[in-house]
């Protein structure tokens, strides 16, 4: 009971915040229009980088990345985002992110070295590639809050994670699953292209395309200020502490 009391009164009040946010800082809606541009840029001149164009393709999407996290940041924390927060934020939390990206691709090497020789042969590579993907989605699902909103390096950020879904998987899921459940309901299968800020520039081109990729971005921009808002309020205290100070 307490949990369904805990569930109701803080998504309440966080969808109440999140709503009045994104109301006051609307152009965050447009940002993923900017990165979906600078992506399509991006892969445009990658050839001319020849054997550095990996490295310039990470450096990059850190930068977009990181660039998009401070803004979220700046209504999380100030409820504001200005012009000069979009210029800094490319490198606010690049070596963050770029320490992430990193710890990901040594671990999956090391999964596909050492673990996919071994069960290969009882599961098949492609259902244990999705098992991976599955299980990297879910305990570091809040990598993206922790990235912004804690101090800490790339690797305690990966262990904060976990430790955070492992203490609030109840309230942090079910209020996900409802919203990845609204994307794929809204956008279909243009949901992974919203999510990764890229789309072939024929859709976005298009009449119908824009606007389901417009639909996409409002319903990706809220979920995002909603995360951070829950991020904030799970991560700084317990369904108890929630409740008691509800009653007084």
């Amino acid at each position: 009971m307490e949990i369904l009391k805990d569930l109701y009164y803080t998504n309440r009040s966080i969808l109440k915040t999140t709503t009045n946010s994104i109301i006051k800082n609307w152009p965050i809606i447009f940002t993923g229009i900017f990165y979906t541009i600078a992506t399509i840029f991006l892969y445009t001149i990658l050839p001319y980088f020849w054997i550095l164009a990996g490295l310039v393709l990470i450096i990059a999407t850190s930068g977009l990345t990181s660039n998009y996290l401070h803004l979220i940041d700046g209504i999380i924390k100030r409820d504001k985002i200005t012009k000069q927060d979009f210029k800094e934020g490319f490198t606010v939390y690049l070596r963050k992110v770029w320490g992430i990206l990193f710890l990901f691709y040594v671990g999956r090497m090391a999964f596909n070295l050492l673990v996919m020789p071994i069960l290969s042969g009882f599961i098949h590579p492609m259902a244990l590639e999705n098992m991976l993907i599955f299980l990297t989605m879910v305990f570091l699902n809040p990598i993206p809050e922790v990235l912004y909103q804690k101090h800490y390096s790339s690797w305690e950020s990966i262990t904060y994670s976990l430790e955070f879904v492992k203490e609030n998987w109840i309230e942090w899921f079910i209020p996900n699953i409802i919203f990845g459940v609204l994307m794929y309901l809204l956008t279909g299968n243009i949901i992974k292209d919203v999510l990764n800020y890229y789309l072939p520039l024929n859709t976005l081109l298009s009449s119908k395309g824009f606007v389901f990729y417009l639909l996409g971005q409002i319903l990706f921009s809220f979920m995002m200020v909603y995360r951070g808002y829950l991020f904030e309020t799970l991560s700084t205290s317990n369904r108890r502490k929630r409740l008691f100070m509800r009653k007084y």
